[in-house]
């Protein structure tokens, strides 16, 4: 199925050379150009893609501000930052407005478009040094909202593991290895805690996650 992408960024050679990279692709089609925020709203409401590969600082409106615009405006599509910043604000900015992934420019052409077909299918594009970046920053929030946890009385309590698996920053199969089920059960408990939960993805699962106390910076490693 072809996914229609609008590419946003004010750097004119730059969108140039993202619609080179996606043409390679015939599964992709760009639908659209934006140079700033404020367009890239207009157009992904008008264009309505599957993903918008999002540039961070632009004039009018930056890209995390249009990230939180196209989220709050109910649009389906998925929105994938791309930047040449790895500084933890953008990257945290991001994620919370709604974005589904991050990638940094220098990222190679095939790891682009597979990272479009991710997000696209509705998975979330969460590197490892993207997760680092959550955890670093969820330990310098103030202490969990005793409040927030109760949303998670929603969840049984498999869900309860398989959300703290998650924000852990495990993958499916590594979660499907640790609690000696299928990966297809895994996908399935993942998609009813965001229904339950009522969030957009895994990147705002993990989180919630840190948010609830249910996992707390200090015991978050990875295996």
């Amino acid at each position: 199925m072809t996914k229609r992408v609008l590419v946003v960024d004010d750097d004119d050679l730059m969108r140039a050379g993202l619609r080179a990279v996606l043409s390679v692709d015939e599964r992709i089609v760009v639908v659209g150009e934006a140079s700033d925020g404020r367009q890239a709203v207009e157009l992904t409401r008008r264009e309505e893609p599957d993903v918008v590969l999002m540039d961070v600082r632009m004039p009018h409106l930056d890209g995390i501000g249009a990230t939180a615009e196209i989220v709050a405006g109910g649009s389906a599509a998925r929105i994938l930052i791309l930047t040449t910043f790895e500084d933890d604000d953008y990257v945290f900015g991001a994620l919370c407005a709604g974005a589904s992934g991050f990638l940094l420019k220098r990222t190679r052409p095939e790891q682009l478009i597979a990272a479009i077909h991710t997000v696209a299918a509705g998975e979330s594009l969460l590197s490892p040094a993207v997760t680092r970046t959550v955890i670093d920053r969820m330990t310098r929030q103030p202490q969990p909202d005793p409040t927030a946890g109760r949303r998670l009385m929603e969840l049984t309590p498999r869900e309860r593991e398989v959300l703290e698996a998650v924000a852990r920053g495990r993958t499916n199969g590594e979660i499907a290895e640790l609690l000696s089920v299928e990966e297809s059960t895994v996908k399935t408990h993942v998609k009813r805690i965001l229904a339950k939960l009522h969030l957009r993805d895994r990147v705002q699962a993990v989180i919630l996650a840190y948010e609830t106390g249910l996992v707390r910076p200090g015991d978050a490693q990875h295996p």
